[in-house]
């Protein structure tokens, strides 16, 4: 049964979306054109999950649905209709469906239920670890490395631990190599995104509900606590979980028991929590929208992940990467990108980060009409932000390279050029920054008076430091929101030095 899913719809359109859809997050997927057909079908054996249309031609997907249960009452079923009418609803959930979902649907919003789906499947929901085990996380930017290094460091420890990053960084990859290379790694990996899940559903989704603990649950339910048992849970989104369920929460991490909804019994949670957010979770707190005893609960590690624009050396490694997976999913052969190509891509700013990556290579596995992929064969989006006079001239210098100057790398010189917005930048093409502190430095000397004797003293050196400081200083905290301590390991000196700085510099006046 592996991790397959059924899809059943008259409509063409919906089996092939879902099939690709399905297909790319690597699920198994058959789809037929009638109840009658699929039906056919389970003389040979079960999906994990069964999707289908609610009214086709001959059986409707109620009737399919009735069937199912009497053959397999275990198997989750996923009812769509286009006729969103409370009848219907009423009838899909009378009739045991898992879930109703009417189209037209949101599809990351669709494969996110399909998955919880075949999470809540029984005996077989282990197996889905397995299938993305060969999920790999790939990075040679230093960023990355002390991402790894860090990961090796909790290999033997249960230890909890909160990943902070933006959107579409890869946390729950991480959050999976956490538990694959732990203690744990023989149970259950469990996810659940909590910003996904309706806030009156939420509690159930997490702690489960007991029979008739309110209307609609008419059989006992096992929350992700449960399903998490000896294994991880990471709980992805934490940032927008409603206080009610924070203080939940805070009681099981602090006493390692939970209640179902409905419940009397007190359960145990031998489980591992990882916890994950895109937000700024010391602003929410100072904001009163987190809870702080249980921010430091979940933050007794913290990793943080670096966005693609920080590491924008390893854009042609996962590009690459990315290109020859969907060459494979596709059937097709893999696409090359031209140096040019990657100069571009190392330009643009990724606000979706290797999730969007990701996407731009399967898009250019299907749209690129050459095998070899040049600047003119990238998404619009990309192709304008490679008109910017200063991404302009490094891609033109990765078509004929030459060698870099003052030690800087081509790579490092893009990633400092496609930042930059002021009129200064497009004047500097090309030119070292060295070169501009010299200029500075040699127009202060020129309005020096001459020296009036040996023991004359200048205070220049003293004042471009100090200029040099604050700049750094100054960006390294806009770039970190405030958080000192981050500054400070970002720009490789001590807490210490970065207070001690801060004050010096007069930066606490800014």
């Amino acid at each position: 049964m592996t991790n397959s899913v059924w899809v059943v719809d008259d409509d063409q359109s919906i089996r092939w979306v879902l099939e690709r859809a399905l297909g790319r997050e690597g699920f198994d997927v058959r789809s037929f054109s009638s109840a009658r057909e699929c039906l056919r079908a389970f003389d040979d054996g079960a999906p994990r999950v069964l999707v289908s249309d609610i009214r086709m031609p001959g059986e409707s997907g109620l009737e399919l649905l009735q069937q199912i249960h009497q053959r397999e009452p275990n198997l989750p079923v996923i009812i769509m209709t286009a006729f969103s009418d409370l009848e219907s609803a009423v009838s899909a959930f009378q009739g045991g469906a898992f879930e109703y979902l009417p189209k037209p649907f949101d599809l990351p919003k669709a494969i996110e239920l399909i998955r919880r789906a075949v999470q809540e499947s029984g005996p077989a929901a282990p197996q889905e670890a397995q299938a993305d085990e060969g999920l790999e996380i790939l990075g040679k930017a230093q960023a990355m490395q002390e991402v790894f290094r860090a990961i090796g460091r909790l290999s033997h420890s249960a230890v909890t631990v909160l990943i902070t990053g933006e959107s579409g960084t890869g946390k729950e990859l991480v959050a999976r190599a956490l538990h694959d290379h732990s203690p744990r790694a023989a149970e259950a990996f469990v996810a659940l995104n909590t910003a996904a899940i309706p806030r009156d559903l939420l509690e159930s989704e997490l702690f489960g509900h007991e029979r008739g603990a309110f209307t609609g649950a008419q059989q006992m339910r096992r929350g992700r606590f449960e399903q998490a048992e000896g294994g991880t849970l990471f709980l992805d989104e934490i940032g927008d979980m409603p206080a009610d369920l924070q203080t939940r929460l805070l009681r099981v991490l602090a006493d390692g028991q939970f209640y179902r909804v409905g419940g009397h019994q007190p359960l145990r949670a031998n489980v591992r929590v990882i916890a994950a957010t895109h937000q700024d979770l010391e602003e929410r707190v100072r904001k009163g929208l987190f809870r702080e005893d249980l921010f430091h609960r979940l933050n007794v590690i913290r990793l943080r992940l670096p966005a693609l624009r920080e590491r924008s050396d390893d854009i042609g490694l996962l590009a690459r990467h990315f290109l020859a997976r969907s060459a494979r999913e596709l059937g097709v052969d893999v696409k090359r990108l031209t140096e040019e190509a990657i100069t571009a891509l190392g330009a643009f700013r990724w606000p979706g980060n290797v999730r969007q990556l990701e996407n731009v290579c399967h898009w250019l596995t299907v749209m690129a009409p050459a095998q070899t992929v040049g600047v003119k064969d990238l998404p619009p989006e990309i192709r304008e932000a490679a008109l910017l006079p200063e991404v302009t001239a490094a891609v033109a210098a990765a078509a004929a390279p030459a060698p870099p100057q003052s030690g800087v790398s081509p790579g490092a010189a893009v990633v400092l050029r496609s930042g930059a917005k002021s009129h200064d930048a497009a004047s500097s093409v090309g030119e070292p920054w060295e070169s501009l502190l010299a200029r500075e430095a040699q127009a202060m000397l020129d309005a020096q008076p001459s020296p009036s004797g040996a023991s004359a003293q200048s205070d220049l050196m003293q004042r471009l430091v100090r200029r040099f400081e604050r700049t750094l200083i100054r960006t390294a905290l806009a770039h970190t929101r405030g958080r000192r301590i981050e500054a400070a390991q970002r720009l490789g000196i001590g807490r210490n030095t970065i207070t001690r700085k801060i004050q010096e510099l007069g930066l606490d006046e800014d």
